[in-house]
């Protein structure tokens, strides 16, 4: 076979390499066929319109969710900052700056709350009843919600529009938490160089306003993540303001109920929930129908809720809540208010403790005063006059029992005419002037002219006082000049005694620190208090000795064993000698027996008092005692007018019979001294202790005092030389140098002093006929 040679193929490699592959050649692919556009649908504007609404939309929407998210975090930022800040639940209890002062009479018996009382009660110790009806009250859905109810918030508004009101006003749709945030004032506390007072800094806590609604949705939202809903409604009941100074439920069931909390029944416990919306309007201490009212609607929210079944229901309303017996006796509002004044402000009005103050306080002998005063203005006082009256009653220590500043004794803290109106004394001031002529060594049967008068008064003229009827009677007794309340003899008396000496007993009394210098002292021309006079007059009764009026007995802090403060007042220095204020007594007896006061005569039982009218009659007076009580009456205008048919021995001498017959109900007849009176005669004579007062330390006193031996039977006066008198009558005592014209000299009007009641007994006819004018008294 023959070789290949060259380079040649053979033909299977030219077969093989005629069909090696070749490479594939790119097949050009078809363009892709664009789906067809659908038509354009209206016009070039139409179009437009349609876009920029598009955008828009994508514009609101990308803003919203970023806004929302914004909030959102900036929500979860707040309540995280309140969640960090609360403090634990039981520190939020009691939020107070200032503390209260709770009051008790004489016998330990609660009588007046002042400040803000307060009592703590956990939540399991407040009746279910009372806890349901704050819930079916402020807020229904309070277990439901996580602090606030939008439902609630859309709910107030639709009945604020409805009614004609902004969205805002009225019902503002908070819940129960929203409320325990405002109370908290969103974790602020009393800053007193920012606010000027507590009250300024609630107002701020309280007002509302749409920003502080904004800021109290987190707080209320990290209060429910912090505490129990049980926390938060005990928060709630133990700060809320009910009323009367009540701070919180359980002050609020001891201050209208005199019950705790836990023990209020379902018609208690709707009326102290009906009090969250207007404390003081519905409090049931300032209207009891309004409150019982009111308790009616919140017991119909709890049947319609199913806090109270059919029976409860009917139950309820068949027996509406009333007051405890010291709750609507509001008897001593004028007492409790002026122991505030005259105790330590930081343990007082101003105290940041809880006080209780034990006073001097009788209840009983307080509505006596006040049924007796009410009656006398009923039957005696014209309908619609706003003539005023004030009584106080004390013991002769100073001891004050009962006091009446004004003829509205059911609101505190208004102005108290027994302590803290300052008016002319008129005549009740002349015991003064025979007080200081008595110490001197002159006595009750002593003589002194009766008779027109002039006094020169350097810088002024001349000035003549002048008896009410310008009647003279020559030469009386010193009792007969007190009895018939006589002026010139009681000026006559004044300047033989001296103006100094009448102006240093009547200040060492209390009567006033300033007092007239000129001639008229002796009429009574210088201002006094009612509370001031009385214990004035209690000086006389207790043997003359001053005396304090005082009705702070002891003070300490609430729960503290040892009393911070004891008794401030009582007896003080003595005036005037036991036998001056004996034979003063004495005297002062006969002005009720046969004088001036004849109205206020007591059945068979011995009284001394003195009248007083001042001479424009914008002042009327009547103050005397028995053995067991001195009590002052004033009548008067708040504006100064003029009484009309009113003297100090009409109406104010009746005020005070009627009071003293009522406070001394049930007890014994205790003597004012050793003086008895022959009815005959206006000569005192003097008798053994044994036979009047036995027991009494004052009749032993002055026995003792006169030198007399204990007798029966001795009745010849002596004078204070120790001689003899004759039973015609004492000494005469020589004129004090002034002129005597041979009658009754004319001067203008503004120099001439008269006082009313001279001359006047109870039944004269002029008083009698003072009735029928248009004034005071009923036609």
């Amino acid at each position: 076979m023959k070789k290949p040679t060259g380079g040649g193929r053979i033909v299977a490699d030219k077969r093989n390499f005629d069909q090696a592959p070749q490479k594939r050649q790119k097949q050009p692919q078809e363009p892709r066929r664009k789906p067809p556009r659908r038509p354009r649908r209206g016009n070039v504007v139409t179009r437009g319109i349609a876009g920029f609404v598009t955008l828009v939309w994508r514009v609101i929407w990308g803003s919203f969710w970023r806004l929302g998210l914004t909030v959102a975090l900036i929500l979860a930022a707040a309540t995280f900052y309140f969640y960090t800040t609360l403090p634990e639940a039981s520190a939020l209890f009691d939020g107070r700056a200032r503390g209260s002062v709770t009051m008790q009479d004489n016998e330990g018996r609660v009588f007046a709350w002042r400040g803000e009382t307060f009592g703590m009660v956990s939540a399991d110790k407040i009746a279910p009843v009372l806890k349901s009806a704050v819930v079916a009250t402020e807020d229904k859905r309070f277990y439901g919600h996580f602090g606030v109810s939008p439902r609630g918030i859309a709910s107030a508004i639709k009945i604020n529009l409805a009614a004609g009101r902004g969205p805002l006003e009225g019902n503002g749709g908070s819940t129960i938490t929203q409320q325990v945030a405002k109370l908290l004032c969103l974790g602020d506390t009393f800053d007193p160089i920012r606010w000027k007072s507590e009250a300024e800094f609630e107002a701020e806590c309280r007002k509302s306003s749409i920003w502080r609604k904004v800021k109290e949705v987190p707080y209320a939202i990290a209060m429910e993540a912090k505490y129990s809903k049980e926390d938060i409604l005990n928060i709630y009941m133990n700060r809320s303001y009910l009323g009367a100074g009540a701070r919180g439920f359980e002050a609020a069931a001891q201050r209208y109920f005199d019950k705790s909390a836990a023990e209020v029944n379902a018609s208690e416990a709707a009326m102290l929930a009906g009090l969250l919306k207007a404390p003081s309007y519905f409090a049931p201490t300032s209207n009891l129908q309004r409150a019982q009212d009111r308790a009616s609607v919140i017991l119909g929210l709890m049947h319609e809720q199913g806090f109270l079944d059919d029976a409860q229901y009917a139950d309820a309303q068949a027996q509406p809540a009333v007051l405890s017996k010291a709750a609507a006796a509001r008897a001593g509002g004028y007492f409790a208010d002026w122991v505030m004044e005259s105790g330590p402000g930081f343990l007082t009005s101003e105290t940041t403790e809880d006080v209780t103050i034990q006073t001097t306080f009788d209840q009983r002998v307080q509505r006596a005063a006040e049924r007796a005063l009410k009656r006398v203005f009923d039957e005696k006082v014209a309908k619609g006059s706003t003539a005023q009256a004030a009584v106080v009653v004390m013991s002769p220590d100073g001891a004050v029992r009962a006091m009446i500043g004004g003829r509205d004794n059911t609101v505190s803290g208004t102005f108290n005419r027994a302590t803290q109106a300052k008016r002319q004394t008129g005549s009740s001031f002349k015991p003064f002037v025979f007080a200081a002529a008595l110490d001197q060594g002159y006595g009750p049967n002593d003589m002194v002219l009766d008779a027109p008068l002039t006094i020169n008064v350097r810088g002024s003229g001349p000035w003549s006082p002048q008896n009410y009827t310008r009647r003279y009677s020559g030469e009386v007794t010193l009792t007969r000049a007190l009895t018939q309340s006589l002026n010139t003899a009681t000026i006559r008396l004044q300047e033989i005694a001296g103006r100094d000496a009448v102006r240093r007993v009547a200040r060492d009394f209390g009567v006033s620190d300033e007092m007239a210098k000129g001639p008229s002292l002796g009429l009574g021309v210088s201002d006094s208090t009612l509370l001031n006079m009385t214990a004035a007059y209690a000086g006389i009764r207790n043997g003359g000795t001053a005396v304090s009026p005082y009705g702070l007995v002891e003070l300490r802090i609430k729960g503290d064993d040892q009393a911070l403060i004891g008794q401030a007042g009582g007896m003080g220095q003595r005036v005037i000698s036991q036998k001056a204020a004996g034979e003063l007594i004495g005297m002062m007896q006969q002005v009720v027996e046969r004088g001036t006061g004849g109205r206020a005569r007591l059945k068979g039982r011995p009284a001394a008092g003195k009248t007083g009218t001042t001479s424009s009659y914008r002042d009327a007076w009547f103050i005397g005692f028995t053995g067991q009580y001195v009590t002052g009456v004033w009548m008067g205008y708040d504006d100064n007018k003029p009484l009309k048919g009113v003297t100090g021995g009409g109406l104010p001498a009746e005020i005070w019979q009627a009071v003293m017959t009522e406070i001394h109900e049930g007890l014994p007849v205790e003597p004012l001294g050793n003086f008895v009176f022959d009815p005959n005669s206006a000569v005192p004579q003097v008798v053994s202790s044994d036979e009047a007062g036995a027991g009494d330390p004052l009749a032993a006193a002055l026995s003792e005092a006169l030198g007399q031996p204990a007798q029966q039977g001795q009745t010849q006066p002596q004078d204070p030389a120790g001689q003899p008198m004759d039973q015609g009558g004492g000494r005469v005592l020589p004129d004090p140098g002034v002129e005597q014209p041979g009658g009754p000299p004319t001067f203008p009007a503004e120099t001439v002093t008269s006082d009313p009641e001279a001359e006047m007994p109870a039944d004269d006819p002029l008083t009698q006929a003072l009735r029928g004018i248009d004034g005071v008294y009923q036609q």
